[in-house]
């Protein structure tokens, strides 16, 4: 039995994986937004919702993935494995209460942010697994950093690339700096979730109509996630990028100079 935290896992994509892992025996911590979720979350996991809690966490912020992780280590002094399926898609300017962009905050940073502060406890674990999951972005060094952290004003179709790459590079870096941790990242694909909710009428309308042609299923998207933290027999740092497909995975390889310095840079924002 292994004990997994799966931050958004009280909605989407998050949400069937916990019902997987739950599935097959785990005790899990799920930490999202709105408690409102939670609760049903919980409730739809039947019996095995014994072995599952919620915990109300705005991780869009510092303090609050601060607070976060403090109250899940004065819980677990051991955890197995950490998942990252939180995310936004907004495609305005706005900030958060640090000053940074949500789409940067949430879908990078928090990740970074959290897996450190609770890296403690990851230790304690025989293979300490960590996966972050991004849109279909491959690993690679074709990337413009220039504009990481601040993205002033925001550009989605400029800074979406640099924002999800830089989860390939942290796990690059988790791989290096934590021996005996395995770290992923992993596509979602392509489904219909709440991440949908702070996107243009047009691209909701447009999900309602193809949705059901081009989308795929929760389950799909879940299912390399699953696999990856239930199974040991897998080379750190990789991504899967075709959702549903475990046995298609990709080393992820990037410019150590590059990493360094997103890590440097992530560290000042976070002191993590």
């Amino acid at each position: 039995m292994k004990t997994i935290v799966i931050a958004g896992g009280n909605s989407g994509i998050g949400r069937q994986a916990a019902r997987d892992l739950l599935a097959d025996g785990h005790r899990l911590v799920l930490a999202g937004r709105d408690p409102s979720k939670g609760e049903a979350a919980l409730a739809s996991f039947g019996t095995a919702r014994d072995r599952a809690s919620f915990l109300a966490a705005d991780l869009s912020t510092h303090d609050g993935v601060r607070e976060a992780a403090g109250r899940i280590l004065d819980e677990h002094q051991s955890l197995d494995a950490l998942v990252h399926t939180t995310g936004v898609l907004t495609m305005q300017e706005s900030r958060t209460a640090d000053g940074l962009h949500p789409f940067f905050a949430v879908n990078y940073l928090s990740r970074y942010h959290l897996t450190q502060l609770l890296l403690p406890a990851l230790r304690r674990s025989e293979r300490p697994t960590v996966l972050m999951m991004t849109a279909a972005v491959p690993p690679t060094n074709d990337a413009d950093f220039t504009r990481f952290p601040e993205f002033a004003p925001f550009n989605f179709g400029r800074d979406r690339k640099p924002v999800q790459l830089a989860n390939h590079h942290y796990a690059a870096h988790l791989t290096r700096a934590e021996p005996g941790l395995a770290a992923g990242v992993i596509n979602a694909g392509a489904v219909k979730t709440d991440i949908m909710r702070a996107t243009p009428w047009y691209m909701r309308a447009g999900a309602k109509i193809l949705g059901p042609v081009v989308f795929d299923s929760v389950e799909t998207a879940a299912h390399n996630v699953v696999e990856a933290t239930r199974r040991d027999d897998w080379k750190t740092p990789h991504y899967w990028g075709k959702p549903g497909r475990f046995e298609q995975h990709t080393p992820i390889t990037l410019n150590n100079t590059t990493t360094q310095h997103l890590m440097d840079t992530s560290n000042s924002l976070t002191c993590a």
